[in-house]
């Protein structure tokens, strides 16, 4: 699977953490930045990463900030993106398998990088439950059209 990451200062020493553990289980990683430690703006690196998802160029995004919330508010202004924030592995395997989501957000403040492993672990190796119980679908597609009508394509 290709995935895109993406941080700022306060999520790059996890987001490295985390795409050495991606690769090692396979996946292709595009590190879009931040690249070290010095503080710079959140929508530098987010905002690029979820338009690589939304164009479809890569499966999953993973963005890594303070407390995720920064990240999933960047990535949910573009079409095709369903970003969830989740700091426990039980709450980023219901948002994969109930929501669908292909953006998973991380606060490198509020979780430490064990934990923030089995999060992403949960939410990689989860599957999407709509085609086997249609509620899940039903729902996903209603924020699908309420986006369609308020979000411009790109």
């Amino acid at each position: 699977m290709r995935i895109v990451m993406a941080s700022d200062h306060a999520g790059f020493g996890l987001k490295q953490e985390i795409g050495r553990w991606l690769s090692e289980q396979g996946h292709e990683v595009l590190d879009v930045g931040t690249h070290d430690e010095q503080a710079c703006d959140l929508p530098d690196y987010v905002y690029p990463g979820a338009l690589a998802l939304a164009r479809g160029e890569v499966d999953r995004a993973i963005f890594v900030d303070g407390v995720g919330y920064g990240s999933a508010m960047i990535a949910n202004k573009l079409p095709g993106v369903f970003a969830a924030v989740a700091q426990d592995p039980f709450c980023a395997g219901l948002a994969r398998a109930h929501s669908n989501t292909n953006a998973l957000c991380i606060g490198g403040k509020i979780i430490g990088s064990a934990l923030a492993l089995e999060v992403v672990r949960s939410w990689m190796t989860t599957d999407y439950l709509g085609a086997t119980e249609p509620k899940y679908a039903r729902r996903v597609a209603k924020v699908t059209e309420i986006a369609e009508r308020h979000i411009r394509p790109l």
